[in-house]
């Protein structure tokens, strides 16, 4: 393990390792634009000429095309690489700073060797503070030089994937069994030159599903997938991992900020009604939101956060009137969260699932069943298909503003009828009187944030509405992301 020294770490700048990870996914898209301009040229080629010189030109062509795909998926490598390194030096460096504003405040002096000097007795928590900042900082470098290293020597050669794959029957651990028996080289060249066959398949690595993604998001042309590009190029605080993508109808994907395989705490961000390809942004807003200030909270473990858009969200209000969709929704869900167990490097992960909305019904319905988490959490729910939470396989969270519209207008049949007949009955303040109050009662059963459904209920601010439980510096998102880190919320009166 590498030596990190206070006085180093007080001078490093993680913004320069993730400016080097953006110039490398630069350099991937520069070879792509240069790929995609010898495909015409190939198909030129074999139109007009056509015998042995005509055939070894083409396969010259084909070949440094593959080699130009090649090029791309190790530029991809060092990318993740210096930005999950440029990640955990960002973290370290906040335990840092929290230990010298610690020590500050307790009259305790720091030298440049990092020994802590003085008479108080939280001497010893600010030197296990110290540590456990260089611990991590450390432990990211050595990760990182040997993710490095690793590439300095491949792909000097073709290398073909020896034996058996699995079949398409194949559960996510067989086909992570197989994934780990290949080389580095051979599932670098499958990569490249098989993209489309691993990147939607359970049991890959979520860093190799982006990869693959990312060769095959260059042969998307639909609107989606020019948001779902931009967004994946952006110089964000925690990288895009592109584990899933299809632009087919509205659209689905599957994007997670920071490696979900790497971190200690994951969050799966299920979102609800309309969500689709062209305004996933906003969702996938809100899921970096909990992840960074879980980060803010609990900077001495990773957080990942994963946006789950791989169901057909509804579009229009009589849609989402009927579980049907929510219930196909969940089968995927569960198969996500089993594959998340299966690809995660050494001891599992901490794994909570957010439903909001329409979502929490999604959730709801897979957590019903056996579930791949630690914990469920629903936000602003029209119900989550059981009426208590003994009915769930793992441990519920819910909050629902007063001001959010969910509670007084997805009430159920058996609420609305005797709503609407007070409503008639009562001259001018029926309506009030019968809708003025939110409903526990809800259209997919008993709203999940009354206390008698049994989940754990934090508050959340009154003027949230329906979307403004993410909203920054706020009392909700404050609670999301510490039920991320696995902290109990702050319950403020």
């Amino acid at each position: 393990m590498s030596t990190a020294t206070y006085a180093l770490l007080r001078m490093t700048d993680p913004d320069r390792w993730r400016v080097a990870a953006l110039a490398w996914r630069r350099w991937a898209a520069l070879a792509g634009a240069l790929g995609a301009e010898f495909g015409p040229v190939a198909a030129r080629l074999r139109a007009a000429w056509s015998g042995a010189g005509a055939s070894a030109a083409t396969a010259a062509l084909v070949g440094f095309r593959r080699r130009l795909a090649l090029f791309r998926v190790l530029c991809w490598r060092a990318d993740q690489a210096l930005s999950e390194f440029a990640s955990a030096l960002a973290r370290a460096r906040d335990m840092l700073s929290r230990a010298r504003g610690r020590a500050d405040r307790c009259g305790l002096v720091i030298d440049d060797r990092g020994t802590v000097h003085g008479a108080s007795p939280e001497l010893p928590g600010v030197a296990a503070e110290l540590s456990a900042a260089l611990s991590l900082a450390a432990t990211a470098d050595t990760d990182a030089t040997a993710r490095l290293g690793s590439l300095i020597d491949a792909g000097s050669a073709e290398h073909r994937a020896p034996g058996p794959r699995p079949d398409c029957t194949a559960g996510a651990a067989e086909v992570r069994r197989w994934w780990d028996g290949l080389s580095p080289d051979q599932r670098n060249w499958l990569l490249a030159t098989e993209p489309a066959t691993l990147a939607s398949t359970a049991g890959i690595p979520a860093a190799d599903r982006d990869v693959a993604n990312r060769l095959i998001l260059d042969d998307q042309r639909a609107g989606g997938a020019d948001e779902v590009r931009a967004r994946i190029e952006d110089d964000t605080v925690l990288r895009p991992y592109l584990i899933g993508l299809n632009v087919s109808g509205d659209g689905r994907a599957v994007i997670a900020l920071g490696d979900p395989d790497r971190a200690r705490h994951v969050l799966t961000h299920v979102p609800g009604m309309t969500s689709d390809l062209e305004s996933f942004g906003s969702e996938l807003t809100r899921a970096e939101r909990v992840a960074v200030r879980a980060h803010e909270v609990a900077p001495g473990e990773a957080v990942s956060a994963v946006l789950w858009l791989d169901y057909d969200a509804p579009d229009f209000v009589h849609e989402a009137w009927s579980d049907r969709q929510a219930r196909e929704g969940a089968e995927g869900l569960r198969r996500f969260q089993e594959s998340l167990r299966v690809t995660h490097d050494g001891p599992p992960a901490d794994q909570t699932v957010l439903g909001h909305s329409y979502g929490s019904l999604v959730v709801g319905t897979a957590a019903a069943g056996s579930f791949a988490a630690d914990r469920v959490v629903f936000v602003g729910s029209p119900g989550v298909g059981v009426d208590s939470a003994s009915q769930l396989s793992v441990p519920a969270w819910s909050t629902t503003s007063r001001s959010d519209a969910i509670q007084y207008a997805a009430v159920s049949p058996g609420s609305l009828v005797p709503d609407v007949a007070l409503a008639g009955r009562v001259p001018l303040i029926g309506p009030a009187i019968a809708f003025g109050l939110p409903e526990d009662d809800l259209w997919f059963g008993r709203n999940p944030s009354d206390p008698a459904f049994g989940a754990r209920v934090f508050p959340s601010q009154a003027d949230a509405g329906h979307l403004g439980y993410w909203d920054p510096g706020r009392p909700a998102l404050d609670a999301l992301a510490r039920i991320t880190a696995a902290q109990e919320p702050v319950i403020r009166p």
